[in-house]
């Protein structure tokens, strides 16, 4: 394998259609596409500052490495990354890829990020600033993680997340087949038109959650006090350690709590209307 040491490029593909090579201490100055068309690259303790540097590429690694804010657009039409304690500072990232693993690594800057993504893997990653994150992305696999921004997960199938804290406006909407254990889910409209959404022992907080849901299931939860008029329109099978404050006509299945604040069953609750509202330990039953 060629190697590349303390040196700088810039410009126009500097280094486009290389194989097997390895950059250590390395600098992207202002240009664009500099590893373009590439295939089987090691970039470690390097920093991208020009666009596109990583796209149509099969086969990197990159540890411990800083993309600036300049390096924009910069892992795009590429297949089977391993990304290890590095910093993304730049927006834009990882888009229409197969095959993303991603661990120790810091996205502050995480604005339409991660979109049309299959088989990706999470460990210990931060994001923040990440509006649309994840959008139509597969095969999705998260732990130890913790997000800030809206609209994240839209679309998706296939997800896993486990141990996370994630603050996000209407997240999960569309989604299909996504399984959250152990996670704090803080945001209103939670997962809206979902199917076959899964929350086990997760803390849910924001307006109007989990509504227009197929199939959602919800073991060994709790929801905060501003959790009001959950579940409307949706088939559902929850237990929640604890009450909840409002309940708005919910289809089908069951729901069971500790307490309800409030009840809403009314005339245009949707069919076939057969919902059972539940205390615990208790033989109270509130047929909708």
């Amino acid at each position: 394998m060629q190697q590349i040491k303390h040196t700088e490029f810039g410009g126009e593909r500097p280094l486009f259609a290389t194989h097997d090579l390895q950059l250590n201490d390395v600098t992207i100055h202002a240009g664009e596409s500099a590893l373009k068309e590439c295939t089987n690259i090691i970039a470690v303790d390097c920093r991208f500052e020009g666009k596109y540097p990583f796209w149509h590429v099969d086969g990197f690694a990159v540890r411990n490495c800083l993309f600036t804010e300049g390096a924009r657009a910069a892992l795009w039409y590429s297949k089977n990354l391993v990304m290890t304690d590095t910093r993304v500072e730049a927006p834009k990232m990882f888009r229409e890829m197969d095959g993303i693993r991603l661990e120790n690594v810091q996205i502050p800057n995480a604005q339409e990020t991660l979109w049309h993504c299959s088989n990706v893997e999470l460990k210990n990653v931060q994001v923040d600033n990440a509006d649309y994150l994840f959008m139509h992305s597969e095969n999705i696999r998260i732990e130890d993680y913790s997000q800030n921004g809206n609209y994240s997960f839209q679309y998706c199938k296939n997800v896993e997340i486990r141990n996370a804290v994630i603050h996000s406006k209407d997240a999960f909407w569309n989604t299909e087949n996504v399984t959250v254990y152990d996670t704090e889910l803080d945001g209103e409209y939670l997962g809206w038109h979902s199917k076959n959404l899964r929350l086990v022992n997760c803390k849910i907080s924001g307006t109007q959650p989990l509504c227009y849901a197929t199939n959602l299931v919800m073991e060994n939860c709790v929801m905060a006090d501003d959790c009001d008029l959950a579940f409307e329109c949706s088939s559902v099978q929850a237990t929640i350690n604890g009450p909840i404050r409002s309940v708005k006509n919910p289809r089908t299945g069951s729901i069971t709590a500790e307490s309800y604040g409030e009840i809403i069953l009314d005339k245009n609750i949707k069919a076939p209307a057969d919902c059972k509202l539940k205390l615990r330990d208790e033989h109270s039953d509130f047929s909708a």
